[in-house]
């Protein structure tokens, strides 16, 4: 491990830039939206598929949370999502609670969808499956005027989901219902699709209270897995209210 955390974020970028692809990193700032007004607005690609950067981090496990922060201080995107996988590998076990403190409080270097989804379930769902008495920092970032903050709040969700608990998933999905940021449209619905994979019925009496106040995105997004007949259903009363 190198004594200097700016040397291991400067050795693991060049690492990851030796890896790049110019066509990606045309394409990429494009897909995130990076342009001026669009969410993420400013960040910058080296051109690193997400495969490559799984490698690199591999390679880089012994990192020290010293290290980490200083590789997710990065302007480039790629470095931090490497920053991030490093410290989702390192906590596969457990996640300590001195990872799930660091992790939200340098929600600023996590700052785009891949970087909260591919991340967020391990460390802050990880955590607080293991540590449910401190679940209501989930609602607290839910409050959050930060964008990422209410995503990571929202899809953190999903390891819950997985071990069968599904009460803060309704909870949060209630709370965020009448956000206006598409992304959050989307990850409500996906987080709500999750939770119906396991247990329909459920989401049926979700919908069947709160459908016609959803917005159509959100709503499409927690029915896609159900048969076409009952996707109709939802979409139908969806549609009488809009006609109203």
């Amino acid at each position: 491990m190198e004594q200097n955390p700016t040397t291991f974020a400067e050795r693991v970028t060049a690492e990851l830039d030796a890896l790049h692809s110019e066509e990606k990193r045309v394409v990429l700032p494009r897909f995130f939206k990076c342009g001026v007004g669009e969410y993420g607005e400013g960040d910058r690609f080296l051109g690193v598929v997400v495969p490559d950067v799984r490698a690199v981090a591999k390679k880089n496990l012994f990192a020290s949370l010293f290290d980490i922060e200083a590789l997710l201080g990065s302007p480039w995107h790629e470095a931090r999502l490497c920053a991030l996988i490093i410290l989702v590998q390192q906590s596969r076990k457990s996640v300590p609670k001195e990872v799930f403190e660091f992790y939200l409080s340098h929600t600023s270097g996590i700052n785009n969808w891949d970087l909260v989804d591919l991340t967020a379930p391990s460390i802050v769902g990880g955590y607080l499956l293991e540590n449910p008495q401190e679940r209501e920092r989930l609602y607290s970032l839910a409050d959050s005027t930060l964008l990422w903050e209410q995503r990571i709040a929202i899809v953190s969700t999903l390891t819950l989901i997985r071990n069968g608990e599904f009460n803060d998933t309704y909870s949060l999905a209630v709370k965020l219902m009448s956000h206006k940021h598409d992304l959050m449209h989307k990850a409500v619905g996906w987080m709500l699709r999750e939770a119906g994979k396991r247990d329909r019925r459920r989401l049926e009496l979700f919908l069947d209270e709160y459908a016609t106040s959803m917005h159509r995105t959100m709503l499409r997004y927690s029915i896609e897995k159900f048969p076409e007949p009952l996707r109709r259903h939802y979409l139908t009363l969806k549609l009488s209210l809009i006609h109203i």
